[in-house]
C-alpha cells in the first residue's frame, strides 16, 4: 500500500487512539469548520456530475488543477444534517488538497473507518467512501493525463 499523505496520515493516527465519544467531539468540530465551494468554483444548482453518488447528505466534490502537479478540492454539502460529510470535507481539504495528484491517488476508502470508527452505518459509509471515491477518482485522471497539470504549471511560472 502506497503511503498516505503525511497530514493525513498524522490525523489518522490521533484519531485512532480515541475513544468514541472524543472522537465524535472532535468530528463535530471539524464540521463546524466546513466552507462550501467557493462561487468561483461552482454554483447551484451544482452540476450533477459532481454529485458524490451514494452519499445521503447530498455532497459534492471539485478538483481544481494547480501548480506542480497538485490538485486543490473543493466540497458542497447540501444537506444541513451532513455533519459526518462535513467532517470528512474539511479533513480532506485540510490533509490532501494540494498535495500531488499521485500522492492522492492512492488513498484507500478504508480512510473512512479510521477516520469515524467502527460504529459507522452501512449507509453513512458508502457515501462517505463515496466522497473519498471522488477524490481520488479526480487524482487519477490527472496522473493518467498529466498535460492539465503541466498548462497550469506553466501559466502560474
Amino acid at each position: 500500500m502506497s503511503p498516505l499523505p503525511p497530514e493525513l496520515e498524522k490525523l489518522l493516527k490521533e484519531l485512532d487512539g480515541m475513544d468514541p465519544h472524543m472522537r465524535g467531539a472532535v468530528l463535530i468540530e471539524y464540521a463546524d469548520e466546513f466552507e462550501s465551494v467557493p462561487e468561483g468554483i461552482a454554483r447551484r444548482p451544482y452540476p450533477e456530475v459532481h454529485r458524490v453518488p451514494a452519499c445521503e447528505s447530498e455532497a459534492f466534490v471539485w478538483a481544481e488543477d494547480a501548480p506542480g502537479g497538485r490538485v486543490k478540492y473543493h466540497f458542497a454539502v447540501e444537506n444541513p444534517q451532513g455533519i459526518s460529510a462535513k467532517a470528512l470535507s474539511v479533513i480532506l481539504a485540510l490533509t490532501v488538497s494540494g498535495r500531488p495528484a499521485d500522492e492522492v491517488a492512492t488513498i484507500p476508502t478504508t480512510i473512512v473507518q479510521r477516520i469515524f470508527g467502527r460504529e459507522l452505518s452501512m449507509g453513512k459509509g458508502a457515501g462517505l467512501q463515496g466522497i473519498v471515491n471522488m477524490v481520488t477518482f479526480e487524482a487519477k485522471k490527472r496522473v493518467r493525463d498529466p498535460k492539465l497539470l503541466k498548462d497550469v504549471s506553466q501559466a502560474h511560472s
